[in-house]
């Protein structure tokens, strides 16, 4: 199974915590020279630092915050003139919890710009370079939430099953290129995310903080909560030449939790 990465580009987003660290190391591990995307210059520059070169890549970064969607395609667009991308790792933050119903719109708003519509920015940046490398991956990491909806995050699931239709859109298109679009959805992973979701559960179960933890991890058939490392492994299969064949779908990677086949 081919799995090494080298002389291949990836351009990372949210890769300075959580899973789009991991999944930067990773990638890195495998051979890919890694562009870190993020919004603070300073964790960028951390992370460039604990990113694997043995194969003697030179890892870079630039700084985009995706509230801003004018300067993501400023920057992606530069980025993508100086080099081929041949890797595209779609993350970024979720939209805050709540119920569906008392959501504003313009939080509504806020999440589509800033994970379709800055998704779609970087797609356009990057896809003309695969396309004439006729080697592409796109890979969106998302939420358990588009196969069964998740209590208290409804502007979250709306906006997760969006990206999902676009990338099962886009993979349609861009299959014949040797380009595949998928998604990733992580489940409860030990994140800054999860410690924020265990904290509103407990408020909501008026229990404490390990107990709604350990009741979230007894309805997991694994009964643990992921490590971000372990979503990066999913993510870097898809990016490699052994999953050639695999094309627009949805991988859950949450411990056998979501119900739906």
């Amino acid at each position: 199974m081919n799995l090494d990465l080298t002389d291949k580009n990836a351009l990372v987003c949210g890769s300075t915590a959580g899973i789009g660290k991991a999944t930067a190391i990773q990638l890195a591990k495998l051979g890919a020279t890694v562009t870190l995307v993020a919004r603070d210059e300073e964790k960028l520059k951390e992370t460039l630092i604990e990113l694997p070169h043995e194969k003697g890549q030179k890892h870079n970064y630039f700084v985009a915050d995706f509230t801003k969607p004018e300067e993501v395609k400023k920057k992606a667009e530069l980025a993508a003139s100086n080099k081929t991308f041949h890797i595209l790792v779609n993350n970024t933050g979720g939209p805050k919890g709540g119920p569906i119903f008392s959501a504003e719109t313009d939080e509504f708003k806020k999440a589509f710009s800033m994970h379709l519509i800055c998704n779609q920015i970087l797609a356009q940046a990057v896809v003309p370079g695969m396309k004439k490398a006729d080697y592409g991956r796109i890979i969106n990491i998302i939420s358990t939430s588009v196969k069964q909806p998740i209590d208290g995050l409804g502007v979250s699931n709306t906006i997760r099953g969006a990206v999902a239709s676009w990338s099962k859109t886009l993979a349609n298109e861009l299959g014949q290129f040797g380009i595949t679009v998928n998604n990733v959805l992580p489940g409860f992973t030990a994140t800054d995310r999860l410690d924020d979701i265990v904290g509103n559960a407990a408020k909501k179960m008026d229990k404490t903080e390990k107990e709604a933890s350990d009741f979230m991890k007894s309805i997991v058939p694994a009964r643990r909560f992921a490590q971000p490392g372990e979503i990066a492994n999913a993510v870097a299969f898809l990016a490699s030449e052994a999953a050639s064949y695999i094309n627009g779908i949805n991988l859950p990677v949450d411990g056998g939790r979501t119900k739906s086949l």
